[in-house]
């Protein structure tokens, strides 16, 4: 068990204790893959219509029980396009009355924009995060695949910050965008967010290896984030990043651990601190990281978490191959099983964005 300071979604500092292999920090929760954006990157890969198949009005309550029993700092309730269920604010509402955080991650379309947001507030949303994966309208929306979204994203943004709803800005970097990163730096200045989450694109859904940056310049990108840690009015961290915190603990030292964008220092990584349950019930490591685990139908999600032995492997930083095994940032860093899984078929395998090389590690040997 580890002890350490987190940030409430208030942006109060809290002490826990913490067993990452008791429960989860973060479950995501995609309570539909409808939506009616068709993202290039779409790690659902949703669709116009609602899954047949989804969790009902019951299963959902009966779920929302079980992951107050496991009691989660943040529930993230996601999708596809979250507002697609008509229920979705009621369930917000039973996740709250449970004892939950809960965020609310929906896409910017017309049934945003028709949206109380004071109800949403109210309904008990901590954080809400809005993507903006172009720092103009025409990347963007081309981004999104329908015109407007662009617009709709920064009216939303306005929205928020009128009823005192705080907000989180995703923007995933592939190497079609990153070299508007310039340009998102400023944008984020301009809007204001809480957090900015700096999403590095996984292969998997819509996105493919050649949409993937290259670990240079990545690693430019990274560095320049660093400068804005402690210094922009704003958080910074980094999704499927990791080595975004070596970078941090290389420019800061052992003072980077405690900094923000850093979310933990022992490592919240993917099946070690998160956890994702999908529209039918699947639980996965991440949903980046798509591998069936069990379903809520029949298992207890704690259960799945804390005995399945992907997550057990997951969670051991000595399990790790490759490079990523063998580096002396593992505890804090140990890459991206998503994108090893993306890009090699094992979760466990060297992150192929990272191109640092550890202590004693023979040139050119992954």
């Amino acid at each position: 068990m580890i002890h350490e300071t987190t940030q409430a979604p208030s942006g109060r500092s809290v002490m826990a204790a913490y067993d990452f292999a008791e429960r989860p920090f973060l479950v995501f929760w995609e309570i539909t893959r409808a939506c009616a954006l068709a993202c290039s990157h779409c790690r659902a890969e949703a669709q116009a219509r609602r899954h047949p198949d989804e969790l009902d009005a019951a299963q959902a309550k009966r779920l929302i029980g079980q992951l107050a029993e496991l009691a989660p700092p943040m529930l993230v309730i996601t999708g596809g396009d979250p507002l697609m269920r008509r229920d979705a604010l009621d369930l917000v509402r039973e996740a709250t009355a449970a004892g939950l955080h809960v965020g609310l991650s929906p896409s910017a379309t017309e049934l945003l924009m028709r949206a109380d947001f004071a109800e949403i507030k109210a309904a008990g949303v901590r954080r809400m995060s809005l993507s903006l994966d172009g720092a103009s309208g025409a990347t963007h929306d081309a981004f999104r695949g329908v015109g407007g979204t662009f617009e709709r994203t920064l009216e939303a943004v306005q929205r928020s910050h009128a009823v005192g709803l705080e907000l989180q800005i995703n923007t995933t970097l592939t190497r079609g965008n990153l070299g508007e990163f310039e340009a998102f730096k400023n944008l984020m200045f301009e809007l204001k967010p809480a957090m900015w989450s700096v999403f590095l694109l996984v292969p998997t859904g819509r996105a493919g290896l050649a949409d993937l940056p290259d670990a240079a310049d990545i690693e430019r990108v990274f560095e320049a984030m660093a400068e804005l840690v402690g210094t922009a009015p704003f958080a910074v961290k980094t999704t499927e990043g990791h080595h975004f915190r070596r970078v941090l603990m290389q420019k800061m030292g052992a003072q980077g651990r405690a900094m923000q964008g850093m979310r933990s220092p022992q490592g919240i990584r993917d099946g070690r601190g998160v956890m994702f349950i999908s529209h039918t019930g699947v639980v996965s490591p991440s949903g980046f990281l798509p591998i069936d685990c069990g379903n809520v139908r029949n298992q207890h999600p704690a259960e799945v978490y804390r005995n399945n032995p992907l997550f057990i492997s997951l969670r051991d930083n000595d399990a790790l191959g490759g490079k990523c095994g063998i580096c002396e940032y593992r505890s804090v860093c140990g890459g991206s099983r998503s994108r090893a899984y993306g890009s090699y078929g094992d979760p466990l395998a060297a992150d192929p964005a990272c191109n640092y090389l550890p202590h004693g590690h023979p040139q050119g040997v992954c």
